[in-house]
């Protein structure tokens, strides 16, 4: 199955919605961008798991970094029907599988595994 432009551009937005909330500490786009169920999960520097749901305290915490902390670089977008894969690396210090699922139409982050660029 071919990804078209018009799904391509849909899935990535979603991801832009991460980003631009990030840059402009905007939790309303992070609210937007994730599914209210979303995990996340990544390995730290130390090669420590951590889980967590998505919730509004993660976003908020995202949400204070200084202005400008994200380099958002899309590696691959990968789409199967009603779901999505967006690889991105977040500057030099995270690597990010995204996984999408298009809701009622919309896409939708609904997990994030991530690890870090050291490991």
């Amino acid at each position: 199955m071919a990804i078209t432009t018009a799904e391509y551009d849909k899935i990535v937005h979603a991801v832009t919605l991460y980003v631009d909330g990030a840059n402009e500490r905007d939790i309303d786009k992070f609210k937007e961008a994730f599914h209210e169920d979303a995990w996340m999960f990544f390995v730290d520097e130390d090669g420590i798991l951590h889980t967590r749901p998505l919730t509004e305290a993660q976003f908020k915490s995202w949400a204070d970094h200084p202005e400008g902390w994200t380099e958002l670089r899309v590696l691959s977008v990968a789409q199967m029907g009603d779901v999505a894969q967006v690889a991105t690396a977040w500057g030099d210090d995270w690597l990010d599988f995204l996984a999408l699922t298009r809701v009622i139409g919309e896409w939708k982050i609904t997990n994030k595994t991530s690890s870090h660029a050291s490991r």
